[in-house]
């Protein structure tokens, strides 16, 4: 079952759709979210956001201080500012 994500900015959605990894640098380290992770709310640092989308293809964002949460396989991360870097 794919992980739905949405990288959310203060004015605008960044990026949504379905995935099978996302990895994203927190205040506590970069953090690798595949389907069933537990349940987290974390403090999310400036840096990229890397999502490799169900089939392979990777989406990059950079993304400047946040938060990210996981729950039931749906990652919400919300940033300050976010903007598609590839």
């Amino acid at each position: 079952m794919p992980l739905q994500v949405s990288v959310v900015s203060a004015d605008q959605q960044v990026w949504s759709g379905e995935a099978e990894m996302v990895v994203a640098r927190t205040t506590e380290g970069e953090i690798g979210i595949l389907a069933g992770h537990t349940p987290l709310l974390a403090i999310l640092a400036s840096g990229e956001v890397r999502v490799t989308q169900v089939g392979g293809r990777k989406i990059t964002a950079d993304a400047a201080e946040g938060f990210l949460s996981v729950e039931h396989d749906v990652v919400t991360i919300v940033a300050r500012d976010a903007q598609l870097t590839s």
